[in-house]
């Protein structure tokens, strides 16, 4: 399997490097974005790639933003790759991980949507029997179900640095109060249906994260990855047992083993070992497979 730790395009300009992400400018209302196969954990990126992964995740979000499209409008552009990048050998080493997609304002917020309690939210719970300000029932178990998905929003970090859980005032004060209603309302309504759709094949969602943006006439439009094993904690139903951090379709083995390190979770990452690097590899192709299997 080849690897695509980092995108190298002469024939458009690079405007963002984030994690996974290279974002190239196409024009004024358009660009590029190439899913590399690079892997972060604890908000740093590892040296070592995931074969395929950035090709996976972009099937992934491309199969939600299809099935989704009803209800909330997304970035994807229908321009050819062909006429974005002609050269065909620049083409082909990006081809399978790469969406044009339309140009648009991002907010300053990361929709995060919990069905489940589980990482920074439990941790919230167990300190104040909240998070992000929503009050919870007394006595939840950790990565037990809750009673109805909530909408958690944090505020969008640089790389390397930490997102901020905020309560939902905060997210008026930095949108306003009807952009910041139509943006739970979105996400709520996006998760709900992503989960009993990927529970019908064996997915447990426990929670996500979604990124919108707003088009010339300041309508909301879904952006950048969507429901992906990277932006999503998808556990396996049949392993599922409350209590205890179930298993998941994502970095969980890359994390795992970092945790057995004496590294101080700061860059540069460790190299990651061949056998880490294949049963990451194996997890996002099942999530694939699992999601978009008719």
């Amino acid at each position: 399997m080849s690897s695509l730790h980092t995108s190298q395009l002469k024939s458009l300009k690079l405007i963002h490097k984030g994690k996974v992400r290279d974002n190239y400018e196409i024009d004024d209302k358009h660009m590029l974005i190439v899913t590399t196969d690079r892997i972060s954990a604890f908000d740093v990126i590892m040296p070592t790639p995931i074969p395929d992964k950035g090709a996976i995740l972009n099937k992934v979000t491309r199969f939600w933003l299809n099935k989704l499209k009803h209800i909330i409008p997304n970035h994807l552009a229908d321009i050819p790759l062909e006429q974005v990048i002609p050269d065909q050998a620049e083409r082909e080493a990006v081809a399978s991980h790469a969406m044009v997609v339309k140009k648009l304002k991002a907010l300053p917020v990361e929709a995060i949507v919990r069905g489940y309690i589980i990482g920074s939210g439990w941790k919230d719970y167990q300190k104040t029997g909240a998070i992000c300000g929503i009050s919870l029932p007394p006595g939840l178990q950790m990565a037990d179900k809750l009673p109805e998905p909530i909408f958690t929003p944090s505020t969008k970090a640089n790389v390397g640095d930490h997102d901020e859980n905020i309560d939902f005032a905060k997210t008026v004060e930095l949108l306003g109060e009807d952009l910041a209603n139509q943006v739970k309302a979105a996400s709520l309504r996006l998760y709900k249906e992503a989960a009993d759709y990927a529970l019908e094949r064996g997915i447990i969602i426990a929670d996500t994260k979604f990124e919108f943006g707003l088009d010339d006439n300041n309508q909301l439009v879904l952006i950048d990855e969507v429901l992906t094993p990277d932006s999503s904690r998808f556990w396996p139903a049949d392993q599922y047992k409350p209590g205890s951090s179930p298993m998941s379709f994502d970095k969980q083995f890359v994390r795992d083993y970092l945790e057995t390190l004496d590294w101080n979770k700061t860059a540069p990452g460790p190299a990651l070992p061949d056998e880490i690097i294949n049963k990451t590899a194996e997890k996002y192709r099942e999530a694939l497979e699992r999601l978009t299997k008719s």
